[in-house]
């Protein structure tokens, strides 16, 4: 895909005020764009189905575009009071968004990553001093699950959870997080068992878009 001039939010480096320094109509436009937000009829790895689709590595992937969505979500940080001594996001997604934002909010960023055993972990030569401060930086927080999990990691290492901020809150708001929640663009999306699914009984071909290799599906 040739990638074209997309219209910019506002400089990063620029003041901002909370009437003029984020345009989530925009944002939404950037990333459907890129096709980093699709709409139609798709088959998640989880093997349900869905109206939606996202990808943020798609979007991630122009600097120009990455830089100021991370700026708005520090900035949102820094006005809730909030002082992290790390960035830790989960990889493979997190890894952008935690170098990003961690360069916004001058702090140093890590990531997890899963080990030879399928458990999250911090490697790489990657560790938590007891008490360090934490904000979980996510691409996209699809339903909390993994957010919790990496969570829980980081709390049995001394860690202590300030927030988790992400580009996306693909559960429209209804994370059930016991933490401070940061998203620049709530998507509410609908996901259906592929023997129940509205989409199919309509007629729409199914998808299989993504990053992970294609599951055996009955």
């Amino acid at each position: 895909m040739t990638s074209v001039p997309l219209p910019l939010m506002p400089d990063s480096t620029a003041e901002m005020t909370s009437e003029t320094r984020f345009d989530a109509p925009l944002l939404e436009q950037q990333l459907m764009q890129e096709d980093a937000l699709l709409r139609g009829h798709f088959r998640l790895s989880s093997g349900l189905h869905s109206d939606t689709y996202v990808q943020c590595a798609r979007f991630l992937r122009r600097p120009e575009l990455a830089a100021p969505a991370m700026a708005e979500l520090a900035q949102r940080i820094r006005e809730a009071g909030l002082q992290p001594d790390v960035i830790v996001g989960p990889a493979m997604g997190g890894v952008v968004v935690s170098y990003e934002l961690g360069r916004q909010l001058g702090v140093p960023a890590i990531f997890t990553e899963r080990d030879d055993t399928g458990q999250m972990t911090l490697r790489r030569g990657f560790t938590l001093q007891p008490g360090e401060r934490i904000i979980i930086a996510e691409d996209v927080v699809t339903t909390g699950k993994s957010t919790k999990e990496v969570a829980r990691i980081l709390e049995g290492l001394g860690g202590k959870i300030l927030g988790v901020a992400s580009l996306i809150d693909r559960t429209g708001g209804k994370a059930e997080l016991s933490f401070p929640t940061f998203a620049l663009l709530p998507v509410t999306a609908a996901t259906h068992a592929p023997d129940d699914c509205p989409l199919c009984r309509a007629g729409i071909p199914v998808v299989k878009p993504g990053s992970r290799p294609e599951k055996a599906f009955s």
